[in-house]
């Protein structure tokens, strides 16, 4: 039994509280944070009447000091950060001088910069060691199921992993002519920037959507991905031996690149601020703001996601090929915890990780990614808890 602080209060905040409160075992007791305390309320009002005590707070995840007053008052034993990117470094820093671990789902990002590394966090190892707590990085989809499924497959499959290719593939249709299934700024920087993918120990760069594929997905049908940077192959690169190509790509419909292009054209998915009536916008950010919200999205998505990993290496001397992977169902997920898959598959590992560390399950003094650690009761409470894993030995290739 423990307590998670939760920060963040958007659509994979509110898949892993969810989670939480039907996890009441291991969760006797949440609090909730975010700028907007009235997000945080509605969650409490919704979800409070169960086994989980539910708290809620105001905090600004930019800010240090508040963060730290936060944390001695309610004295978590995991700090689970569903907050925005730019804000992991001042809630390590925050969780570094209340020495409360921390978990989080996706790697920190300069606001001004769509620049997508592991430098920014690596760099705090040394003083979570020194302070004897652990940081989980990345444990969302992907980052962090496609990181278990890597290290599961190295225990139990291969000898050594030569290739891995990163499959995401959102087969969900919401019904509008243009809209980003998780938050705008994140995912249309993400798209937008140049592609790369690890080869023979260096990066290969791209032209973004420079490389087009098609597959036939499992319970989806055939789609158009692109390979795209994505998080995971760096620390994947190290901590997976006998690496010689990691790629990642993501399924996209003519209909949102189209748009995305036009967009782009006229200036709209820029980071640069403008001079807009005496006042400096981003255009990105009046872009989002433009947008349906994401969490809205969930009662008008149909279809399915299908993500996981093909993996190709060698097992007592002989080639093999393994495919990990999970189908999640839009639908299903909207009616049992109120958001769509995309939001569903992030919240329920951010769910798991938190436990795992807070149980003590998964530790060790310093910062890791989520392959470092064994991958057994990760994969077993992914079927536990909404995101059953499939496997096959003779998935098609990617060229």
């Amino acid at each position: 039994m423990g307590k998670a602080l939760i920060i963040g209060a958007g659509g994979v905040a509110g898949v892993a509280i969810h989670k939480c409160c039907q996890n009441s075992d291991a969760f006797d007791a949440i609090c909730i944070a975010s700028r907007t305390k009235s997000k945080c309320d509605a969650f409490k009002e919704k979800l409070g009447g169960g086994k989980t005590k539910i708290t809620t707070a105001q905090v600004d995840a930019d800010n240090v000091d508040e963060l730290v007053a936060l944390i001695e008052r309610e004295k978590p034993d995991v700090v689970l950060n569903l907050a925005l990117p730019y804000q992991d470094l001042t809630i390590m820093d925050a969780c570094l001088a209340t020495k409360t671990n921390y978990v989080d789902t996706a790697n920190y990002e300069p606001p001004d910069t769509a620049h997508f590394e592991y430098k920014w966090q690596w760099a705090y190892r040394d003083r979570f060691k020194e302070a004897g707590i652990t940081a989980l990085l990345g444990s969302g989809f992907d980052p962090g199921v496609t990181g278990v499924f890597s290290a599961y497959a190295l225990k139990h499959q291969f000898d050594e992993i030569n290739y891995i290719d990163i499959l995401d593939c959102n087969g969900g249709d919401h019904g509008y002519p243009f809209a980003t299934n998780f938050n705008p700024e994140i995912n249309i920087r993400e798209v937008s920037a140049k592609g790369s993918y690890w080869e023979d120990g260096k990066w290969v760069y791209t032209q973004p959507m420079e490389i087009k594929r098609v597959y036939d997905f499992d319970q989806v049908g055939e789609k158009d991905m692109y390979l795209l940077h994505h998080e995971e192959i760096e620390s994947l690169a190290l901590n997976i031996p006998g690496i010689k190509r990691i790629r990642f790509f993501m399924t996209f419909g003519q209909s949102y690149l189209t748009h995305l292009k036009c967009l782009e054209n006229v200036g709209m998915t820029s980071i640069e601020p403008i001079d807009f009536e005496g006042k400096k916008i981003i255009p990105l950010q009046f872009l989002k703001a433009v947008l349906p919200d994401p969490a809205s999205l969930g009662p008008r998505t149909k279809g399915k996601t299908n993500i996981g990993c093909i993996f190709r290496g060698k097992k007592d001397g002989k080639d093999k090929t393994y495919y990990l992977y999970n189908v999640c169902d839009h639908q299903e997920c909207y009616k049992e915890v109120g958001s769509q898959a995309i939001s569903y598959t992030t919240g329920v590992p951010a769910m798991i990780g938190a436990m795992l560390v807070m149980n003590g399950t998964w530790k060790g003094p310093g910062v890791f990614n989520i392959e470092e650690f064994d991958p057994d009761p990760f994969m077993d409470a992914l079927n536990k808890w909404g995101l059953p894993w499939q496997e096959s030995f003779t998935p098609k290739l990617v060229e």
